[in-house]
């Protein structure tokens, strides 16, 4: 199958994935609104997750255009949406769902300026992944990202990400494109130590409701208010859960606070992740476990940070009060 796309699908009804480069709000625009009114005119429902400015902008030139108010847009902030990165693709799948049997649109953009370095990494993950995700499905996802405002290192893995580029209004295959499994592995960087010593809990097989426990009683002393507390000491839970029956049956927990209202939980066992997208995917309810305790902890947090490495699966949750 052919990667290479115009503004108009070169495939109609097969799989593409291009990234817009835009330099200016014009190019931007005039990308997207081009992208979305092909869309329109093939009958093709179409989803629109952009940062919040974006959106609006977005909103007032289709709007300007008679394309605003047309059945089958829908709007999504992706600074909401996409807040923690492991669970944008869940809400993309989900919106294809919803339309079986037909060819979607999609205009994601997971990555702009003033993401943090972690965000930005779990976003890369996360375009990556799409492309297995959606591998043989009847969809475009268009992702727009920011040449000027981006660090360069950003705008190449990219590169690596997508299938296609279009720069300049002109779409070209990507010679730099690389499979999803290559770049997970380059996401799986050890990550930094915390700023301060964090104490390490060790736990085993019937020692569950310890973990619970002691993250209960760390958590009362932390500037989360109390409906945040509840989620992290699930999200530990669930994570905790995961190391008893898929980890090796024993984990280990810290727990430090991470500036203002912001708490971090570390995982840590002798776990192997073998589908990079579990949890990245809503499981189906009969599914057993299959990965739902993974998908309710990127529910559950403002950020999940995974490394797969050969001395074992690590987990960061990061979680912010409001």
């Amino acid at each position: 199958m052919s990667h290479r796309t115009t503004a108009a699908r070169a495939h109609p009804g097969a799989f593409d994935h291009p990234a817009l480069f835009y330099r200016n709000p014009r190019e931007y625009v005039t990308g997207v609104r081009g992208f979305v009114r092909d869309a329109l005119r093939a009958a093709e429902p179409v989803l629109v997750a952009v940062p919040g400015p974006h959106l609006a902008a977005l909103r007032r030139a289709l709007a300007a255009d008679g394309a605003g108010a047309a059945e089958g847009i829908e709007f999504v902030d992706m600074a909401r949406l996409g807040r923690n990165p492991g669970r944008i693709l869940a809400a993309l799948q989900e919106f294809a769902d919803r339309h079986p049997g037909r060819s979607v649109r999609i205009v994601g953009e997971p990555i702009w300026p003033g993401r943090s370095p972690a965000e930005v990494r779990e976003a890369t993950r996360h375009e990556a992944l799409i492309n297995t995700a959606f591998a043989g499905r009847a969809a475009g996802i268009l992702c727009p990202y920011d040449t000027t405002g981006l660090p360069a290192a950003v705008v190449a893995d990219a590169r690596r990400t997508h299938p296609t580029l279009i720069e300049a209004g002109r779409p070209a295959d990507s010679p730099a494109y690389a499979d999803a499994t290559t770049v997970c592995a380059d996401c799986d960087t050890p990550l930094p130590e915390p700023a301060t010593a964090a104490p390490v809990l060790e736990y085993a097989a019937g020692e569950l409701a310890r973990v619970r426990e002691h993250t209960q009683a760390w958590v009362r002393g932390s500037a989360l208010d109390p409906a945040r507390r509840d989620d992290l000491v699930l999200a530990v839970s669930e994570a905790a859960a995961n190391s008893l029956a898929h980890g090796g049956g024993r984990g280990t927990l810290r727990l430090w606070a991470a500036g203002t209202g912001a708490v971090v939980a570390e995982v840590h066992d002798d776990g192997r992740l073998t589908d990079p997208l579990a949890g990245r995917r809503r499981p189906p309810v009969a599914s057993g476990d299959g990965g739902r305790g993974l998908w309710m902890i990127h529910q559950l947090c403002d950020l999940v940070e995974v490394r797969a490495l050969e001395t074992g699966l690590t987990l960061r949750l990061h979680m912010v009060t409001g």
